[in-house]
């Protein structure tokens, strides 16, 4: 492991060897929550899910960072499925509290951009941090013009992927062992959650149907197999499609014999989201990894390719998957006659003025109102810039732009893509996330981790090597 001279040491672990005192927390987490759901007792974790989740948390934030890496993107992939299981079991909970999980998990973060935020910027964090200003500008106008609480509420989803974004790229002293930790965590991350994908579509599991029916989302298809938009063990397709995208183009560079399968029954699952604008994404990521190889390395990725698709093409032929895919992938030349498409054109003709208008902005917490019940109900905005300029205004919209593109300028200068696959991936990640946000708010909730987290690691990845050539 490199680590600069005169560095403190660090805590980590190395794989095969990690910390039993660290795993017994965890799994004694999962043990709890399975007892509690097939037990009888689902409504206990209601609370308990988010008190321990949150402990476990921070218990490996202290201790064992690469585990807590790892541990906070299976939250989020996994805490909206168990909320599911828990609402089948107990009752539908419009609050959903238990979502509240993984962004606890990952606020721990926060305290991180805090203690290192003085000589970070001498180590080029200014990205984050002008992101982090415009979102806390967001988040001050959003108290003033909606409430503490739903600015709060609001507040976790811009948050927490800056946050998540900056311990990342301020722990590239570690890259290496970060790289190997979410190479093994999106490996297994796009097998488990592919495989529960194509069952689901399949099969429609009678909790995922109740929680469907529950939330009357009528844009997630039709409650019955054969006929759901694929959302997996996430809350809906275009968080779950996000995921795929930044796994499936990590899978890449991946040298695990695992890669194969998880491909396979990846791209199937993706496909079977019909998200189009993270199908472009992932076009995009694709293109962008490509071009940044060296041309050997191009080579080995078109076999790689090659051979995937052998596995990927004859499961996409199956008359129940081919036909919700090759209808989706149909409307790619009727744009004029899809209805997903006139409203994002409505959105455009009827919000850009307005967005680009509003000097204040409306804050944090706009996007959300609070029903007839007194409980928080979301607004969809399907741009990520309108939603920008809506919710951070000029002030804290330029500011969040200028960080983005300082971020993503940087990252175009960087040489070492050329030998160092991993960040290569990560650049072209973030890229395609970056794409999407004409479509939808890809730098919110899983959109944003994906788009910050990766970016951060190419940052990282690039002041590793650099480092490295003075040692």
């Amino acid at each position: 492991m490199h680590t600069l001279p005169n560095s403190p040491p660090r805590k980590q672990f190395v794989f095969g060897k990690q910390p039993p005192l660290a795993w017994a927390a965890i799994l004694s987490f999962v043990l709890f929550s399975a007892v509690c759901i097939f037990a009888g007792a689902a409504g206990i974790l209601r609370t308990a899910y988010v008190i321990m989740s949150f402990a476990v948390g921070i218990f490996l934030y202290l201790r064992y960072p690469l585990l807590y890496t790892g541990f906070t993107w299976w939250i989020w992939f996994v805490t909206p499925f168990v909320a599911r299981l828990v609402d089948y079991r107990s009752g539908w909970d419009a609050t959903r509290f238990m979502l509240v999980s993984q962004y606890l998990v990952t606020l721990l973060t926060l305290h991180t951009f805090l203690k290192e935020l003085p000589r970070s910027l001498r180590q080029g964090s200014l990205p984050f941090v002008l992101a982090f200003l415009g979102v806390f500008y967001g988040f001050l106008i959003g108290v003033i013009k909606t409430s503490p609480f739903t600015a709060a509420r609001g507040l976790l989803d811009w948050l927490t992927p800056i946050t998540f974004g900056f311990y990342l790229f301020i722990n590239w002293r570690d890259y290496p062992s970060y790289r190997r930790t979410i190479e093994r965590t999106f490996l297994w991350g796009v097998l488990v959650t592919g495989i529960y994908g194509v069952i689901q579509f399949l099969v429609a599991p009678e909790w995922d149907l109740f929680w469907l029916t529950s939330t009357k989302l009528t844009s997630m298809g039709d409650p019955e197999p054969l006929k759901l938009r694929v959302w997996s063990t996430m809350a809906s397709p275009a968080p779950y499609a996000a995921m795929m995208m930044a796994g499936l183009v990590l899978l890449f560079s991946n040298k695990n014999f695992l890669r194969i399968p998880a491909s396979a029954i990846g791209y199937l699952a993706f496909l079977l989201t019909t998200v189009r604008t993270l199908w472009g994404g992932w076009l995009i990521a694709f293109l962008t990894f490509l071009t940044a190889l060296k041309a050997h390395l191009q080579m080995r990725l078109f076999i790689t390719i090659l051979i995937m698709a052998l596995c990927i093409v004859p499961l996409t032929q199956i008359k129940e998957f081919s036909e919700p895919i090759t209808t989706r992938f149909e409307t790619f030349s009727q744009l004029d006659k899809d209805d997903s498409a006139k409203v994002r054109q409505k959105i455009y003709e009827d919000g850009l003025n307005s967005a680009l208008t509003n000097g204040l902005g409306n804050g944090v917490g706009n996007t959300f109102i609070v029903n007839k019940k007194g409980i928080l109900e979301p607004i969809v905005i399907d741009s990520g810039i309108l939603d920008m300029f809506f919710t951070l205004g000029w002030f804290g919209g330029v500011f969040y732009l200028v960080a983005i593109f300082m971020a993503f300028a940087g990252s175009f200068q960087y040489s070492e893509y050329r030998f160092d696959t991993f960040m290569a991936a990560s650049r072209a990640i973030s890229v395609g996330m970056l794409s999407t946000l004409l479509g939808n708010s890809g730098m919110l909730g899983m959109p944003g981790m994906v788009l910050w987290g990766f970016i951060a690691l190419a940052m990282a990845g690039h002041k590793y090597h650099v480092s490295s050539r003075f040692d």
